[in-house]
């Protein structure tokens, strides 16, 4: 059995969902995930901020305009008159539940339920469509067995055991749908696995089930070996390692979700990266082992804060580099570089929720200083930074551009470079010209 996940983007409009449909109707048994259609769910967290704001006029506009989107493909999707009432039915009672959030305060946990709504139309919608078309297909609430622990981890043990229950009631069928992203928490309550969590789900239930290969659709054929918004002519790589793709993912390659990598690589589990525009494409393939050695891809992850303590307590002081990790590790704030002195350390975060009481905290060790808009430049490959002439060649490239920081020794699949956002596009298209050879 195959899992595959179908992203918002797949899912834009009553086209799509209907192109999609085509993709699935074959013989293969699968589980199909699906996220919320385009735009849903963005939408669904401005409604829940002008609720948190007690602004109700503008929350229920918004709620009504989303509705009507919602009515408009109901309209383009199906053509019978029975399922054009299900789908009205459908769209009527879960806006009458979105409505219900705008008479009093809103608490965290009516807001996942909210956001819920997203997936949950779009799984019923896609059901139903496949129904009016005579394909056989079963919808299975992820509520049912998707849950995080006590951490808000996902319980794999609970995840395999109901999931597995609930696909076993149906031993004739060969075709499941279900919800990306939503799930329930150690509570019972409705929960989310946080934004991407589409990607997640899929990994989540291709484990749990033993999947013979999970695919993640989007609209790009696979990772490329640059970013294809910036650099014209990219192409796509087919087949990389579990860590070179969760490399590029957690740098910037917006296509797979890069918590969605460990749980297949954990069960080594193939991932493919489709385009639904080009079904017909190889895309990409991840498994355990990778073709060749040397450069694959360059990736960007914008929006960093860089962060540098001075202190000159750091000198011959043991204990001093654990102290500043605690700190990152109260305020739930994960570190993507790091580089040290005997003076000075600076580290680079990509969420700067915390980033005032963080800041508040090192200063009891020493001065902070604190610069946005940094861009890191990601370099990923196999074993680069034990082959000879790769670093000088990637520096070189960078000869002209100011770099902020390196990190280079860390991994053997990946060097990251730190330059000012405004540089971004600069150091791409240099790394682009230089490395062409390689990549």
């Amino acid at each position: 059995m195959k899992v595959l996940k179908f992203g918002g983007t797949s899912l834009g409009n009553a086209s799509k969902i209907k192109e999609v449909a085509k993709l699935v109707n074959n013989s293969d048994s699968k589980i199909v995930v699906l996220s919320a259609m385009s735009g849903t769910t963005n939408e669904l967290v401005e409604i829940a901020n002008k609720l948190y704001e007690n602004n109700y006029t503008e929350a229920k506009e918004r709620i009504d305009q989303l509705e009507q989107n919602y009515l408009n493909v109901v309209d383009s999707l199906f053509t019978t008159s029975h399922y054009k009432k299900e789908g009205l039915n459908l769209i009527s009672s879960h806006f009458h539940s979105i409505k219900s959030y705008t008479k009093d305060i809103l608490t965290v946990f009516e807001e996942k339920s909210i956001l819920a709504h997203g997936e949950l139309i779009s799984t019923a919608l896609f059901h139903y469509y496949l129904s009016e078309n005579h394909i056989k297909s079963v919808l299975l609430p992820a509520l049912n067995f998707m849950r995080t622990d006590k951490d808000g981890e996902p319980d794999l043990y609970y995840i395999k055991e109901n999931l597995n229950r609930e696909i076993n009631s149906y031993p004739d069928d060969t075709l499941f749908v279900t919800q990306g992203f939503i799930s329930r928490n150690n509570f019972g309550e409705i929960d989310n696995l946080k934004r991407g969590g589409s990607d997640y789900t899929a990994s989540l239930i291709g484990v749990a089930i033993q999947a013979s290969e999970i695919q993640i659709w989007t609209d790009i054929d696979g990772m490329h070996n640059n970013d294809p918004r910036i650099i014209e002519n990219t192409k796509p790589l087919a087949h990389i390692s579990f860590e070179e793709a969760a490399e590029l993912a957690y740098f910037g390659a917006k296509i797979l979700h890069p918590a969605s990598i460990n749980p297949a690589k954990t069960a080594n589990i193939p991932v493919r990266l489709k385009n639904t525009m080009q079904p017909e494409s190889f895309g990409t393939l991840i498994t355990s082992r990778t073709e060749d050695k040397g450069i694959k891809a360059i990736a960007a992850k914008d929006d960093i804060t860089v962060i540098k303590i001075k202190s000159g307590r750091m000198l011959l002081a043991y204990g001093f580099m654990r102290k500043v990790f605690e700190i990152f590790e109260i305020y739930k704030t994960s570190i993507d570089m790091i580089t040290t002195s005997e003076v000075a350390v600076s580290i680079t975060i990509d969420d700067a929720k915390y980033l005032d009481d963080i800041v508040s905290e090192l200063q009891k060790y020493g001065t902070v200083e604190v610069e946005k808009n940094h861009t890191i430049i990601c370099v990923v490959g196999d074993f680069i930074a034990e082959s000879k002439g790769y670093a000088g060649t990637i520096f070189r490239a960078l000869n002209s551009i100011p770099v902020r920081m390196i990190s280079y020794g860390g991994s053997s699949h990946n060097v990251s470079i730190l330059v000012e956002a405004a540089h971004k596009k600069e150091a791409l298209t240099a790394l682009n010209s230089t490395l062409e050879p390689y990549v």
